[in-house]
This record gives structure tokens, C-alpha cells and sequence, in this order.
């Protein structure tokens, strides 16, 4: 475009020179004006090689640009290839549901049903396998109001009987317990107060031992000397401690407690599930409602758990608790009284480890005091954390357990048990699971200790 303009302009010159001198003038043209013009011209030459000059860098700088963005393009294009293979091989190395888990109802709803269901088939070394157990347990939890609630969960159980009953069929045994029903008021976001037949918070074992929460189909050792649930009320609750999500959590509780079979002091009269009763005078019977049912221990327990839960990131985090309990379980006033230590961590998506620490000290008329105890650590490993490019293998999640239990008489039994085993999931909801447990023990009572078997079973959670 300058290149022209000067052109043109060095044109209109000549021509105003040509038409503004007369032809006689021509010839007059003096040296210093020849010079000037003769200078002007090759100012205007430079100047036109110079244009020249960075036409043609511009014009090298464009195809140097036209080069670099080509080459950038292939580069993005080699990228979201590589992008979407990895986004490929992330989603297919997760755990998927066969189905996708339906949205619940609203925390508002009035009613809802919950719960689990379990089929077990089982074999216990030089014997015949079997279906051994079919358990449906629902939970009702109903919603009266802002701060009122209400839960009650029961268990329906079909198994193998030992030999032929007369109230169902020859071989099989029906069973309905209620296994829990509580009443509970929240009080505050700290502070809720429980009522009813709880589950005790000894560890958190109790608590957290649904068919398809717990990985293991049987329970450990230790937990046959500790009671599942009381009759009472509770306080429990979670302080938050920092801006960091650790929380503190606490149960304070009274519950009826063990008690006495038969009202004697005696080890073997020992009835951890305890009773429901005010009286056991019989001049009182048929006098007042609860006169036929007595209560065969001296006075109510007490018991209380506080835990610790710090998460560290995303999956990672550690829970510690320390938790007892201590009442009189006899007429006589002999002491029962436990204390569990439990503790559980997540190291990434794919890797759980918790485990309980349980001892008991029980007063006896016939045998002084006695100490059961024992421990145990389950470990569990998601193998979508290989990130294969197997789905199926992805679903599968290794178990191993050790338990042990020591009964502490004079001599003792000890008795240890080790468990290998897998859980494939179908769903977040539905698994198959399959174990198998080598028991070893000595010392008097270790006859009693049943043989090596093999345990599968069908979860569901609901």
C-alpha cells in the first residue's frame, strides 16, 4: 500500500513539473535542481527496498506462525486422545453398580422402611454343607416430628433346626425377635436423648453389624462376652473440635444390665441379655403388672463411650474409642463389668482396618472373679485400587480377620480363629460373600470348639 502511494505521488510531481515549466524552461533546469530531485528519487528508492525488505519478513514471520499453529494443533489432538483413554481407563478401573441405587425418600417422610437380608450356606469340615440361615430384618423408622423420632428393628430367621419340633416343620427352626426399639428426642445438634431397647455402644461393633455392612458373616470372638442391647435410656451425641471436621463423639447410658438366670451368683447362671422387670417378691404376684416378670439383678448398670473421629483428606481418616460398663448383675451384688477399646482407619478408597480390644471382670459365687477376654483386627482391601482394566476383578474386595478369646479359668481355654475371605459386588447393595475360618484351641473346654469351615453368604441391604 506505501509502495503505491509513493508511486503515485512521484507521478503527480513530474506531472506538475512537466505542465508548470514551459517546454522553452526545460532546458533550464539549473544543476541544484537536478541534484535535489535526483536526490529526492533515490530517498524514494531506499525507502521502496525497505518496504520491500519488511514485506518479506512479514511475510516469512507469517508462515513461521502458520508452521507453529499447525504443529500446536496436532499436539492438542495427540492430547485428548491421550485424555480420553485415561478418563476411559479411570471410569472402567472404578467399582460400577449393576444398578443404579434409587433416591431415597425426604428426611420428612413419615415412614420408612430399611433393613437387610441374608441367605447363608455353609460347611463345616467332615460334614455335609448346607443352607444353614435365611434372616430378613427390617427397620422401621418413623418420623413424628422435628425432634421425635422412632426406629424398631426386627429379625425373621429360618434355620436348621437340630431334630424335629413340634411347633414347625421336622429339621427347621422359625424365630422372630425384636432386636432393637428405641424412642428418641433430639434435643439439640449435640444432644439426643434415647430410650427403649438400644444397641449398646461397647465399640462400635453392635452398631455397625448389619448383614451387609459387615464384611465377615460371623461375629469375632470377643464380642459372645459382651451384651448386644439394653433396656434403658441414653445420651449421646458429636462436638466438632476445629474447622478441620474432627468430632468428638459421647454416649452416657443406663440399662438394666446382665443379669442372673436364676437368681444365684453362680458362672453359669451369667444371662447377658438381662431381663425386664421391677419385682421378684412373690407375695406381689398378680397384683401388678410387671410382678410375673422379676428382675434378677441388684440394681441398674451404667456404662458410657467417648471416640474420637480425624479425618485427614478425602478416604483418609482414624477413629478411636474407649467405652465400659459396670453394674451389679446378681442378687447379691456381685459386679459385672466391661471395658472396650476399638479403633478403625481408611487409608484411601480401597483399604479399611479396625479392630476391638475387650475385657470383662465377672464377680461369682462359685468361681471368684473371672476375666474373659480377647481382641480382634479385620483388614479389607478393594482391588479397583490395581486400576486394572478388569470390571469384574474391580468388584472384588479382600477379607482377612483374626479373632481370638480367652474364657481366663483356672486352667484356662483359649481359642483362636483365622478368616480368608471375599466379598463381589453386584451392587452397592448386593453382595456375595465368601469365607473360610481355621479355629484352633486349648486347654480343658477346646473339644467344644467346632472344626475348620467354609461360609458363604447373600447380602442385601435395603
Amino acid at each position: 500500500m506505501k509502495l503505491s502511494s509513493l508511486i503515485i505521488r512521484m507521478a503527480v510531481v513530474a506531472c506538475a513539473v512537466g505542465i508548470a515549466t514551459p517546454p522553452h524552461a526545460a532546458a533550464q533546469v539549473s544543476p541544484s535542481d537536478f541534484e535535489a530531485l535526483k536526490k529526492m528519487v533515490e530517498q524514494l528508492s531506499e525507502k521502496v527496498q525497505k518496504l520491500e525488505q519488511t514485506h518479506d519478513q512479514d511475510q516469512k514471520t507469517h508462515e513461521q506462525d502458520q508452521q507453529a499453529i499447525q504443529k500446536l494443533e496436532r499436539q492438542l489432538g495427540e492430547t485428548q486422545v491421550l485424555a480420553t483413554n485415561a478418563a476411559q481407563k479411570a471410569e472402567a478401573a472404578q467399582v460400577q453398580p449393576v444398578h443404579a441405587m434409587p433416591a431415597g425418600p425426604p428426611a420428612s417422610h413419615d415412614l420408612t422402611l430399611a433393613g437387610d437380608a441374608e441367605v447363608l450356606f455353609g460347611r463345616v469340615h467332615g460334614q455335609h454343607g448346607a443352607f444353614g440361615l435365611a434372616d430378613y430384618a427390617p427397620i422401621f423408622l418413623y418420623r413424628a416430628g422435628d425432634n421425635v423420632l422412632f426406629e424398631a428393628g426386627f429379625d425373621f430367621t429360618l434355620s436348621n433346626g437340630a431334630g424335629p419340633n413340634p411347633n414347625t416343620s421336622a429339621g427347621t427352626s422359625f424365630n422372630f425377635d425384636l432386636s432393637f426399639a428405641t424412642l428418641d428426642y433430639v434435643v439439640n445438634d449435640y444432644v439426643t436423648l434415647v430410650a427403649g431397647n438400644m444397641l449398646l455402644p461397647l465399640g462400635t461393633y453392635s452398631e455397625r453389624s448389619a448383614g451387609w455392612l459387615n464384611k465377615i458373616p460371623d461375629n469375632p470372638l470377643p464380642r459372645g462376652v459382651l451384651p448386644g442391647t439394653g433396656i434403658g435410656a441414653q445420651l449421646r451425641g458429636a462436638l466438632p473440635v476445629g474447622n478441620t471436621g474432627q468430632m468428638l463423639t459421647y454416649s452416657v447410658y443406663g440399662v438394666n444390665g446382665p443379669s442372673s438366670t436364676d437368681g444365684t451368683g453362680n458362672a453359669s447362671s451369667l444371662d447377658l441379655g438381662g431381663n425386664v422387670g421391677f419385682l421378684n417378691n412373690s407375695r406381689y404376684q398378680g397384683t401388678t403388672t410387671f410382678a410375673n416378670v422379676g428382675n434378677l439383678n441388684g440394681d441398674p448398670s451404667g456404662g458410657a463411650r467417648i471416640g474420637w473421629f480425624f479425618p485427614l483428606k478425602a478416604h483418609y481418616d482414624l477413629e478411636l474409642g474407649v467405652s465400659g460398663q459396670s453394674g451389679e448383675w446378681d442378687n447379691a451384688g456381685d459386679l459385672w463389668s466391661t471395658f472396650v477399646l476399638d479403633a478403625a482407619v481408611h487409608v484411601s478408597p480401597y483399604v479399611e482396618v479396625k479392630g476391638e480390644y475387650v475385657r470383662t471382670w465377672v464377680d461369682t459365687a462359685d468361681l471368684g472373679t473371672i476375666r474373659p477376654h480377647g481382641w480382634w483386627i479385620q483388614a479389607a482391601y478393594k482391588l479397583a485400587g490395581l486400576n486394572l482394566d478388569f470390571p469384574m476383578v474391580n468388584n472384588i474386595e479382600l477379607v482377612g480377620r483374626y479373632d481370638t478369646l480367652n474364657d481366663s479359668l483356672s486352667p484356662h481355654t483359649r481359642t483362636d480363629r483365622y478368616t480368608a475371605g471375599f466379598i463381589y459386588y453386584l451392587s452397592n447393595t448386593l453382595m456375595l460373600e465368601g469365607d473360610y475360618e481355621w479355629l484352633t484351641a486349648s486347654g480343658p473346654g477346646s473339644s467344644a470348639t467346632p472344626a475348620n469351615e467354609i461360609i458363604c453368604q447373600l447380602s442385601y441391604g435395603f
